[in-house]
């Protein structure tokens, strides 16, 4: 784990906290740098993960503003020279504070939502389970580039919680619809709730395949290995739907029996 900013994002982190700051102002608690960036696992197509913790819901046109100028700093993986994706998270403290599950986010800004923020369509703010996941990460794991240490500012979420996230995660992924254009993700993010499942702890997307592969049936070696290969860098196709498919439910399957097993 890193102590400090990788040089090769530190511009840009230090440009989107510069958005970040002038948009919420005297309403910004703090902005923590988590994820791939600071876990060991940055590649070559990895977000850069921010954690915006703010006092009080901000408005619409506040957020709306916040996504457009970030969208100028943000690009997709791979398609600009010195810019990466950038996955931005704003949640209010009293939210989160003391936790409860499903909690709320104010905005998630991603360059899947491009062209939705270019045509100025915000996301309303909605409960998301999945923060019971990403505040576990981010807890486990972060910097805080303006306010506190987050373990001052947010509470733990509960392993109940944690592990419910994870089962609702899985509900998303039955057909080939759910998968089609993210193949490559899904397989990566099975890997590391099937890692989360057993250990209880979180691990960077390489780290899971090579913790997962030698769990599973040679039979799937290929669809995971070359989701990971990827994930590094590698110019290549995705896996046969079949194949896929085949491997996404066997992982569900045995993932929700863990995950059953500690409830």
């Amino acid at each position: 784990m890193t102590t400090q900013v990788p040089e090769t994002i530190a511009r840009q982190a230090t440009l989107a906290c510069d958005v970040i700051e002038q948009r919420l102002a005297d309403n910004l608690l703090g902005i923590h740098l988590y994820g791939s960036a600071v876990d060991g696992g940055l590649k070559p197509f990895s977000d850069i993960d921010l954690l915006v913790t703010v006092a009080e819901r901000p408005d619409a046109a506040t957020l709306r503003t916040l996504q457009r100028e970030l969208l100028n700093i943000s690009a997709p993986p791979g398609q600009h020279p010195t810019l990466r994706a950038l996955e931005v998270t704003v949640i209010a403290r009293g939210e989160v504070v003391p936790w409860r599950h499903p909690a709320r986010r104010e905005l998630q800004f991603g360059e899947w939502l491009r062209q939705d923020v270019l045509a100025d369509v915000l996301e309303p703010p909605t409960t998301d389970p999945d923060l019971a996941i990403l505040l576990t990460k981010a807890r486990l794991h972060s910097l805080a580039l303006s306010g506190p240490d987050i373990t001052t500012l947010l509470d733990a979420v509960p392993r109940s919680d944690f592990i419910q996230a994870l089962a609702d995660t899985l509900m998303q992924w039955n057909t080939p619809d759910d998968w089609q254009g993210d193949e490559t993700n899904i397989v990566l993010a099975l890997a590391r709730i099937w890692y989360s499942a057993q250990t209880g702890d979180i691990a960077a997307k390489d780290v899971a395949v090579d913790w997962l592969l030698p769990r599973i049936p040679a039979s799937y070696h290929p669809v995971v290995a070359k989701a990971r290969r990827i994930h590094l860098g590698a110019d290549e196709t995705t896996a046969p739907d079949a194949a896929l498919a085949e491997f996404i439910h066997f992982a569900k399957a045995k993932i929700t029996a863990l995950l059953q097993a500690q409830d």
